[in-house]
């Protein structure tokens, strides 16, 4: 009987020691794409930013992220049918373009989670977060900042193609601007609020474009159309006395080169929505709807000034903390 006992205790404990030997299978990683827009993956706004966000999913959640580059429109559905058929579990789409393909998609693809930028669906799509942006609020802000710091009186802005996540800024920062204008009794006058080059890729527009508001007398400008505003930072930093606002991400560390003439930028947090989505999907609290980054959420705001800081006075960077606030408990409209 001891014998038997040992032996079988022997054999229980081998067991254990092979067992433990045994590699266990380990679940495959989430998957997850992202479709840009045109303009590319390094247009230094919104897809660039939004992939960042992707980065962040890889690194902190251990996700296995790619993307595919949409060089023109028709390219939209043909990505997004690559990664379903690829099997990847969740679909980012960045852009306002992309708004039918991916409910298309995602309507014929329940199990797979889309999440969009720039777009939100009413009613709402079970398996889609739309990720929005309340950008006229920060615009707000920037066009009361520029028409405190003009020396002309004329400021400018333009959009790349006429859609509602361009006109938003457009419109937040014109009002921005009339709202300084009740406040101090001063005439500053927007340029631009028609124009629209028809592209987000043309650098060659956005330098005509930037040209043509600095002919006008415009001596800030804030173009609303990715790639395109590096020509007119550009054509800013040929013309003395002349400053930019950049859009979707700050301009001082995305296109450093134009840090000089860079007074500020309209951020769009779009990294932090998109890895926040993916992380929902991953720990299993996805739903669809709409997410609004708002001032405040941090989902929107301005960037710090760089190199203008000593440029703008006290008193503009106090009101602007007001402003803030009273946009954020609905006192200040924004005008969208």
């Amino acid at each position: 009987m001891r014998k038997w006992l040992i032996a079988t205790v022997g054999l229980m404990v081998l067991a254990t020691l092979l067992a433990a030997c045994v590699p266990k299978p380990t679940p495959e990683a989430f998957k997850a794409g992202m479709v840009t827009d045109v303009g590319g993956i390094d247009d230094k706004s919104f897809n660039a930013t939004s992939w960042h966000g992707m980065e962040l999913a890889e690194e902190e959640l251990g996700v296995e992220v790619a993307y595919l580059e949409s060089q023109q429109q028709t390219d939209y559905a043909v990505n997004i049918t690559q990664f379903v058929d690829q099997g990847y579990d969740m679909i980012v789409t960045v852009g306002f373009l992309l708004g039918e393909d991916t409910a298309t998609f995602a309507q014929q693809n329940p199990e797979t989670k889309f999440a969009i930028v720039d777009f939100a669906y009413d009613p709402p799509i079970e398996n889609v977060l739309g990720l929005t942006f309340a950008t006229d609020e920060a615009a707000f802000l920037a066009g009361y900042l520029a028409a405190g710091m003009t020396q002309t009186g004329k400021v400018g802005t333009f959009g790349g193609i006429e859609i509602p996540p361009v006109t938003i800024f457009m419109v937040g920062f014109q009002a921005g601007v009339e709202y300084y204008n009740e406040q101090h009794g001063t005439d500053v006058e927007v340029l631009g609020m028609d124009l629209f080059v028809g592209n987000f890729e043309s650098t060659d527009d956005g330098r005509r474009a930037g040209e043509d508001l600095i002919a006008e007398g415009a001596d800030i400008i804030m173009p609303v159309a990715g790639p395109v505003g590096l020509g007119t930072a550009a054509a800013v930093m040929e013309h003395p006395g002349t400053m930019l606002i950049g859009v979707d991400t700050d301009w001082c560390i995305s296109a450093e080169e134009y840090c000089s003439v860079t007074l500020t930028s309209v951020l769009k947090n779009m990294d932090v929505a998109v890895r926040d989505a993916i992380a929902m999907a991953v720990e299993g609290t996805f739903e669809g709807g709409t997410y609004v980054g708002t001032l405040a959420n941090n989902g929107v705001g301005i960037a710090p000034f760089h190199e203008f800081d000593d440029d703008v006075p006290a008193e503009l960077k106090a009101e602007l903390e007001e402003i803030t606030q009273g946009i954020i408990d609905g006192t200040i409209d924004t005008g969208w």
